[in-house]
């Protein structure tokens, strides 16, 4: 017989019931030093004061009245974006994996009010996700992403990560856009090089295409920048974002320039509950937070000592661990044990830490971690590992 809850999920069987910062509290009261954030969404920790505040005070308010009304708390939030960002527009959804399809449908409606509509193909990335959407397992590309689902949506090739001269061996007359994750996260934790986005940047400018990133893990403040192509010195046209931005809320967006978003008139997108009072509200307290210097110095401190720490955890134990990899708060361990193994050791030593592509452990602390948690997280990973041993 089936599970009343639709059974997709391979759970943990932990059940928690109280979050306090970078700590989630089991019904049976273990406390549990989480470096998951449920996977890079609550950047701010659990029930940060200042977002319980804010949330309770839009709740005697105003939830929901649909985007047939103008929304204050929205154009505040779309305003600190443009503010903060490269973007001249953004659209408000709900998820990571509504933004990828509006990204894709904006890039392909760019195209066909130009007068070119045979530019439909977008060039991704093997390792990519994008969300399990139509579009985003089409984007991905991979057997363990579409097996079962055909037919694909098309319009998407797939090629080597990082290969640039594939990329260049790809573009054809119906080519309209490159998308890729400056950070992969469920590929692995795997930092595109800056001078490769460069190089990207610079042939999409060349073939005159779209350039899209996908941020919805990498962004708002994961990798002590805003937005993780500020570190390459780049600016894409079109850009997703999720996770973070609403601080444990769901909340997403596509933030693009006026050129991009050209072809996205009235009527040709919409949401019922995208940019709704209560999200928009949470995530201008996160961006007012998050887009502070002082805060994005203090992510960058805290990132250089974790990397410091995990490199020493490597090499106390390199039986089970391999390298350390990625950037910022968004960093992974390379097992040489099954990483799902680790996975589980650390629930044992009531750490949290997410598994990846590449049998990887990913680390995707709250932004707040303090040099203590970080002294703990160590700990308990060293305790996880060593009971592998």
């Amino acid at each position: 017989m089936i599970a009343s809850v639709l059974p997709t999920y391979s759970r943990a069987p932990l059940t928690f019931v109280k979050g306090e910062g970078s700590w989630l509290i089991e019904a049976d009261g273990r406390r549990f030093l989480d470096l998951g954030a449920g996977i890079a969404v609550n950047a701010l920790g659990h029930a940060h004061p200042a977002l319980v505040e804010v949330l309770s005070t839009q709740a005697q308010n105003l939830w929901h009245v649909s985007n047939l009304y103008q929304i204050p708390q929205q154009q505040a939030l779309a305003d600190q974006l443009v503010d903060h960002s490269f973007a001249d527009t953004v659209f408000f959804t709900n998820s990571g994996t509504e933004s990828c399809e509006l990204a894709v449908k904006m890039a392909r409606k760019y195209w066909y009010e130009k007068g070119l509509p045979e530019k439909v193909e977008i060039l991704t990335f093997e390792g990519a996700f994008h969300g399990r959407s139509s579009a985003g397992i089409a984007a991905a590309g991979s057997e363990k992403m579409t097996k079962g689902f055909g037919p694909l949506l098309g319009g998407f090739k797939s090629l080597p990560w990082g290969d640039l001269d594939a990329v260049r061996a790809a573009i054809g007359d119906e080519t309209c856009a490159i998308l890729v994750e400056p950070v992969q996260g469920e590929g692995g934790i795997r930092p595109m090089a800056d001078a490769d986005l460069q190089a990207l940047r610079a042939i999409a400018n060349d073939h005159d295409l779209l350039l899209i990133l996908d941020e919805v893990q990498c962004g708002v403040g994961r990798t002590g920048k805003l937005f993780a192509h500020e570190w390459a010195g780049i600016t894409p046209d079109i850009m997703m974002v999720a996770k973070g931005i609403g601080g444990g809320f769901p909340l997403g967006a596509v933030l693009a320039t006026e050129e991009a978003a050209s072809g996205m008139t009235a009527g040709t997108h919409g949401s019922t509950y995208g940019g709704n009072p209560l999200a928009c509200a949470v995530g201008s307290k996160v961006m007012e937070i998050v887009a502070d210097p002082a805060f994005l110095d203090s992510v960058r401190a805290k990132a250089g000592l974790l990397r410091q720490r995990l490199e020493g955890l490597v090499a106390e134990n390199p039986e089970v661990f391999e390298e350390v990899r990625g950037t910022g708060l968004m960093l992974g361990l390379k097992c040489r044990a099954v990483n799902i193994d680790v996975v589980n050791a650390g629930y044992a030593n009531e750490v949290i830490t997410v598994p990846a592509a590449d049998n990887v452990i990913r680390l995707l602390p709250p932004l707040t971690l303090s040099d203590n948690e970080i002294d703990e997280a160590i700990t308990r990973l060293d305790a996880a590992a060593k009971s592998l041993g």
